[in-house]
């Protein structure tokens, strides 16, 4: 079951590989995001010695809190996957000018985790020719749903 969804992210990338993170989450992060009062859209993914941390995902408190908890709504988090994983995806990064892009949180197991992708950036005129083949679709469905609808059995 699906969280939080970061449509910019295939529209500014283009996506290669895709890989699910379990995430360090304190308890009234995880209330909050049981809430629904999380954003993905500006979040991205850092190495910092040898460990992956998401940085931008912000969740916001409950107003039901605890007293004696002080939330940070921006606060970084740490992304937990395997050793020999994060070494895979250094290397990938260090050589062919990847970036780690978060895709989506979701359930697994009663646990949030995160799905984040290996991905490359778009140039403008590419992010253009899926604008407008996405543009297509849209109006090719519509002229097809009134070509159904105008001609009637018999």
């Amino acid at each position: 079951m699906s969280i939080a969804d970061n449509k910019k992210a295939r529209f500014n990338y283009t996506i290669e590989e895709q890989y699910e993170a379990g995430i360090v989450l304190e308890g009234w992060e995880v209330k909050a995001i049981r809430a629904g009062q999380v954003q993905l859209t500006d979040g991205y993914v850092v190495i910092k010695q040898g460990e992956l941390f998401l940085i931008g995902l912000r969740v916001n408190p409950l107003r039901e809190a605890s007293t004696h908890v002080h939330p940070q709504a921006d606060r970084t988090r740490k992304l937990l996957m395997k050793g020999d994983e994060i070494r895979r995806l250094i290397g990938k990064i260090e050589q062919k000018g990847y970036t780690l892009v978060p895709l989506n949180l979701h359930y697994k197991g009663g646990r949030v985790k995160a799905d984040i992708a290996l991905a490359k950036g778009k140039a403008t005129h590419d992010k253009r020719q899926d604008e407008k083949k996405r543009d297509w679709e849209r109006e090719k469905g519509r002229l097809m749903r009134t070509k159904v609808s105008s001609n009637p059995k018999g």
